[in-house]
């Protein structure tokens, strides 16, 4: 799915809301213009992610988890046993 960038009007955007989303959930950066002119962007939300290292800081004082030299094949096989695809909610 290639980077698409559509240009619309305030007025356009004010109009439907939901396709705008639509497309923005499809893939596609939004430029909402004023008179011509840029005023903002909507691109779909990046996700949260988190470097191990901060994953470590969050586990309790008394926890009992360790990263062992197998911890990287253990991490991909969870990965492995969860391809299927996401389901996302179907919101009204």
């Amino acid at each position: 799915m290639g980077s698409r960038v559509l240009h619309i009007s305030e007025t356009d955007l004010a109009k439907d809301v939901r396709a705008v989303l639509q497309h923005v959930q499809t893939g596609a950066e939004i430029i909402v213009e004023r008179d011509a002119q840029p005023v903002a962007v909507i691109h779909a939300a990046e996700p949260v992610r988190r470097k191990m290292s901060e994953c470590i800081a969050m586990l309790p004082a008394d926890s009992t988890a360790t990263i062992d030299p197998d911890f990287a094949k253990d991490v991909d096989a969870a990965i492995a046993a969860h391809l299927e695809a996401l389901k996302p909610p179907q919101w009204d």
